[in-house]
């Protein structure tokens, strides 16, 4: 294909009727594969021109919480000094392991001497959470020896599900982080897990394992939605049925608005459908859930479908103001993923947990199923414990992680959990949520700017993450040159194409949003990745391919 901005190019393309065979053969292929080949066009393109690329593909952030991760390596220094308590020979570099008795005090005096200098930040962020933490009833000496051995990683994760103070602090965390404060169904049993991509591989395959959903059975996917929660039902591991509930409202000007229409959630009052997946805030539209759909979908499942299990992926609840979790609502129906990736700037870390109430559906179904079944779990499960019906779910995935014969060595590193446990503390001790604030404004910037771009002026909305945008691009084609415009790109372009040329001529790379289940005509935007002002310029990009393709449109029309 030709650059765009030739329209000699582009008018041999129609007079030959396009070849769109590779385009089309992208529709096999998931969205991050095809985005890794748009990152080549746009490469390619950068050898033969001054431009820069702008990759908007993959939702990676740019930022890091500076702060807890300041306290994590000056914690790493005092656990070193502390694991030479026990044993010290610097001559073959060997130390011992950190001892409890009396950490906490030697702990503080550790910190006093770096409150000021090049460690102030970290040491005064360790000593506040300490303090904090011991206001609430933490034993100061259990709580630093927790850090100092994770931090040092000398200890298999001990309970394997999750530490043991760790666990405590999440769930403050997570009641504020995804239940707008509200702690009435704490405390939940969490399982610390390498990120929220492991949480999802162990969710499934812990349903399929305790017989919760067989192949064969109907699952519910409220879309658009993170790829491989569309791709997953569909392995032969799974052989899922899938439902889409689609969010395809829109406002009076015909705008979408992203949320779910009354009879596509009374969709879900079917029994057949065992299990709901959902992203909320969703990825890639970036809206949470109003409070319409919520109140319905809570009612849909008491009184109609009360035994439908519900996994809830919460990832960009942070960035939109005082969100509610479905988990808040329906707990004992609902599995949390919650990861610390993306606000946090954490994606190297691998931070996520899956929070499940006490008392859960997930355990009663698992109950309730018929003797052979239990038999073959009681088989599956004997290396564990003589009393398998006592086993929750959430700690079955735990073995089934590890395949049950390595249970024994099952869980999240240690370090990784301390990490986890100072990010959420970063939020339990700012009041202010001065942090959430700051990257509230952030992406919202740059929403403004790529909307303005590309020459719409937004309208705010307390429900938008701003994380990702979903650009309809037939609809705006529609509405910027009107229904002929866009019934003649339909019939002489591939709806890839738009994305194609974007990388090949402007070496903008976005994802295609028909691969999340989003219109055909779309394109996901991350707003997370690249430099604010850059955005603009995104924007104005788009606007400038959608003008070329009119501008043929126009010129062929006026020769008719």
């Amino acid at each position: 294909m030709g650059a765009l901005s030739d329209q000699t190019a582009v008018e041999q393309a129609i007079a030959a009727n396009g070849d769109y065979r590779a385009e089309q053969a992208l529709r096999f292929m998931s969205p991050f594969e095809v985005k890794n080949l748009l990152v080549a066009y746009a490469k390619d393109g950068d050898k033969s021109s001054a431009r820069t690329m702008l990759n908007a593909g993959r939702g990676n952030p740019n930022w890091t919480a500076a702060t807890p991760r300041a306290a994590f390596f000056l914690l790493g220094s005092f656990a070193l000094e502390e694991a030479r308590r026990t044993i010290d020979r610097p001559d073959v570099g060997l130390a011992g392991m950190p001892p409890s008795k009396g950490c906490a005090d030697r702990f503080q005096v550790f910190m006093q001497g770096r409150t000021t200098g090049s460690d102030a930040e970290g040491a005064l962020f360790l000593q506040n959470a300490l303090s904090w933490l011991t206001k609430q009833g933490f034993d100061p000496d259990d709580l630093i020896h927790e850090w100092t051995q994770g931090v040092i990683g000398c200890e298999y994760p001990m309970p394997d599900r999750i530490l043991a103070n760790t666990q405590r602090i999440l769930n403050r965390y997570l009641s504020v982080a995804v239940c707008d404060g509200d702690s009435a169904h704490e405390p939940y049993d969490l399982f610390a897990t390498e990120g929220g991509t492991a949480a999802m591989c162990y969710l499934f395959y812990s349903l399929k394992c305790n017989f919760l959903i067989n192949p064969g059975d109907t699952m519910a996917l409220m879309t658009p939605i993170f790829t491989p929660y569309l791709e997953i039902p569909h392995l032969n591991d799974y052989n899922l049925n899938v439902v889409n509930i689609n969010a395809s409202t829109t406002d009076s000007e015909g705008r979408h608005t992203w949320q779910y229409p009354d009879k596509e959630l009374e969709k879900l009052a079917d029994p057949s459908i065992k299990l709901l997946c959902l992203v909320n805030p969703s990825n890639p539209p970036s809206y949470a859930m109003d409070e319409a759909s919520r109140a319905k979908l809570i009612d849909i499942v008491r009184t109609k479908n009360p035994n439908l299990l519900i996994i809830t992926d919460d990832v960009y609840g942070t960035f939109v103001p005082h969100y509610r979790s479905i988990f808040a609502d329906l707990p004992e129906n609902t599995a949390c993923v919650y990861s610390f990736s993306k606000y946090f700037g954490a994606t190297g870390w691998r931070l996520a947990t899956i929070a499940c109430a006490e008392s859960n559906k997930f355990d009663e179904l698992i109950a309730a199923l018929p003797a052979e079944k239990k038999a073959i779990l009681k088989q599956r499960y004997a290396c564990l414990t003589d009393n398998i019906e006592a086993v929750k779910f959430i700690d079955r995935m735990v073995a089934d992680s590890r395949l049950v014969a390595l249970n024994g060595t099952a869980g999240l590193s240690t370090p990784q959990q301390v990490q986890m446990a100072l990010f959420a503390m970063a939020e339990l001790m700012d009041p202010e949520r001065t942090y959430r604030k700051a990257m509230q404004r952030l992406v919202a910037t740059r929403y403004d700017l790529l909307w303005k771009g590309f020459g719409e002026t937004p309208v705010p909305d307390p429900l938008r993450a701003d994380y990702y945008s979903l650009i309809d691009l037939g609809e705006w084609a529609e509405k910027l040159y009107g229904a002929g415009f866009r019934k003649w790109l339909q019939e002489h372009y591939d709806s890839l194409d738009i994305v194609v040329r974007l990388a090949q001529d402007a070496g903008v790379v976005l994802m295609d949003g028909a691969g999340f289940d989003g219109p055909e005509w779309s394109a996901r935007v991350s707003l997370a990745n690249l430099n604010t002002d850059d955005y603009g310029t995104i924007g104005s990009d788009i606007a400038r391919i959608l003008g070329d393709y009119a501008a043929v449109w126009q010129k062929e029309t006026a020769a008719q």
